[in-house]
């Protein structure tokens, strides 16, 4: 078997009382467009912050490119790339200035820290602002900046934490050309995105979380036949129609939990008192 790229067991991260990720085992093989998904306040980012060093786990482990992370996390650093839901970009640089400045703290030398930065530059459409300051630039050409920032040093493995939200169609377009050519050159893409059109169009394999817990793993076609979670009677193959289910409904069926925990169970329905 190879190396999965991603490897967490019992991963468990507690904020005093509230458990935010209980005991998640995650696997991700190399080369895999990996969707991770969740409601809101589900887990995501802070499983994210936790795979990537930002955030030490309360208990389990994390292994990266088949190293541990808490023994071996500068090693780990310099072979993945990140682009964080804030993106944390020095708005008073320029693109130029500041792809050059992270090319160079992941020990490029000069020469090809100036070739890779024109080239994203050129393919991120962002050639011509060369003396716009980041901070003046929209927020989808903040995106195609940090997203060039996270790739300029080749990663083999790269997180993206709603790299799609606030972007238009344009840069929605620039962006996914770079993610499916990191992955025809065997990087590793972990995605967490609300928008699960784009995560169903993109990822071979989706994991989902919900109130700390993965509660579905596996190939989108695994989890369209029921397999890699909990099934309910009625699901499965036995129960599929001939058009195959959306992600969407996938989703919503597998997050459809009430407080005790029983799944299948649809929100009611509600209504605000001024439009009636």
């Amino acid at each position: 078997m190879t190396t999965p790229a991603i490897d967490t067991t019992a991963l468990t991260r507690r904020f005093g009382d509230f458990t935010a990720v209980q005991d998640v085992n995650l696997r991700v093989d190399a080369g895999q467009f990996f969707g991770f998904l969740g409601p809101n306040g589900a887990g995501k980012s802070t499983t994210i912050k936790m795979l990537t060093g930002l955030l030490a786990p309360t208990s389990g482990s994390i292994r990266i490119l088949g190293q541990d992370l808490e023994s071996n996390s500068a090693e780990i650093k310099r072979q993945i790339g990140v682009v964080p839901e804030g993106m944390a970009l020095f708005g008073r640089l320029t693109a130029s200035e500041y792809l050059r400045f992270v090319g160079r703290m992941y020990g490029l030398d000069r020469a090809t820290t100036l070739q890779r930065t024109q080239e994203l530059l050129e393919f991120m459409q962002l050639a011509d602002e060369e003396k716009k300051l980041i901070t003046d630039f929209s927020h989808g050409m903040q995106k195609k900046v940090a997203l060039a920032a996270a790739v300029i040093h080749g990663p083999k493995v790269l997180f993206l934490d709603e790299p799609f939200e606030g972007v238009d169609a344009v840069a929605a377009g620039t962006l996914k050309a770079m993610l499916q050519r990191m992955i025809a050159r065997g990087a590793t893409v972990f995605l967490t995105s609300h928008v699960l059109e784009i995560v169903e169009r993109l990822c071979t394999h989706i994991a989902i979380i919900h109130r700390g817990q993965l509660v579905a793993q596996g190939s989108l076609e695994e989890l369209r036949a029921g397999a890699g979670r909990a099934r309910e009677p009625g699901s499965g193959p036995e129960a599929s129609s001939e058009k195959p289910r959306s992600l969407e409904e996938i989703f919503l069926e597998v997050v459809g939990t009430d407080r005790e925990g029983n799944r299948g169970v649809t929100a009611p329905e509600q209504e605000l008192s001024w439009l009636k």
